[in-house]
């Protein structure tokens, strides 16, 4: 939801950050025994299997490293990838390279295991209308990565945080006084504040479905922890009023049964959270 000119910033915050994090005032172990000047060369190895993500963010570690490092990709982010498979060579100063390796492996590591995750989830979901979102349940920081590689991996991005979306959950409304006094207050908050934001609002049973609908200018209905049969009901009942979304411990051995029930969206937070690291290595070449 937010803008690429948002999305673009949030990459530099997070590189700067990591650099500054893992460098501090120097790599003291490559400063005491590589000289400066010399060159060299590493490949990227994959020591798994999955599908790669993080390749076009690791380029732009590497430039910000040391902008007259040369990167070769030999392949590219959403590729499928096994053991022994090099991803990229990187050459120039091994100083250079050794600042960077850090903060780009265990960003490729992580989101290889997420976009691998949501390819899955998307492969269990065709033939379906149902795609498949991520939620905000991120690693704190490094949010814009993780949802990178839920696109990369072919899913879909929910919103990017409390600012770009509108979401009226149990708290929320309980807090408000009710579903209708939460949605006329947001309604009117927008129009005082100017604000386009789309309104989404979760639902706990089909009671509260049927409450949601008597308010316009909702654009999504969150059917929260709903099993199958009441899934289908909601649905139907919606109709093509707005876009409707099923959330609440769903796994691979459930993803498909929801998408049946017709729901045009599944939101999954293990996409982000529940993920083990692809085994990636960056090795010199001698």
């Amino acid at each position: 939801m937010i803008t690429k000119e948002q999305f673009d910033k949030e990459i530099e915050i997070i590189i700067s950050n990591a650099i500054r994090e893992d460098v501090g005032d120097g790599d003291h172990s490559s400063l005491a025994c590589i000289p400066y000047g010399a060159r060299g060369k590493a490949k990227l190895l994959v020591k798994d299997k999955g599908i790669i993500a993080g390749v076009a963010f690791a380029k732009k570690v590497f430039a910000y490293v040391d902008k007259t490092l040369r990167v070769d990709i030999l392949i590219e982010d959403g590729s499928e990838v096994s053991f022994g498979d090099i991803v990229m060579y990187v050459e120039g100063a091994p100083q250079s390279i050794l600042k960077a390796e850090r903060t780009v492996l265990n960003a490729m590591q992580r989101m290889s295991a997420i976009a691998t995750k949501t390819k899955m989830f998307v492969d269990l979901l065709k033939g379906t209308k149902t795609r498949i979102l991520d939620t905000r349940k991120t690693t704190p920081g490094i949010r814009a990565l993780e949802k990178w590689a839920v696109k990369i991996g072919g899913g879909e991005n929910h919103r990017f945080a409390l600012y770009d979306m509108i979401m009226l959950k149990d708290n929320h409304i309980d807090f408000a006084g009710g579903i209708t006094k939460a949605i006329e207050m947001t309604k009117q908050y927008l129009k005082d504040t100017e604000r386009d934001l789309y309104i989404m609002v979760e639902a706990r049973d089909l009671s509260e479905v049927n409450e949601i609908l008597k308010s316009d200018g909702v654009y999504r209905i969150l059917l929260d922890n709903f099993d199958y049969e009441d899934t289908k009901k909601a649905v139907k009942l919606i109709g093509n009023k707005c876009f409707t979304e099923s959330s609440g411990n769903i796994n691979e051995a459930t993803i498909r049964h929801y998408a049946e029930c017709g729901v045009n969206y599944i939101s999954s937070g293990a996409l982000t959270h529940s993920v083990h690291n692809m085994d990636l290595s960056l090795k010199a070449i001698k």
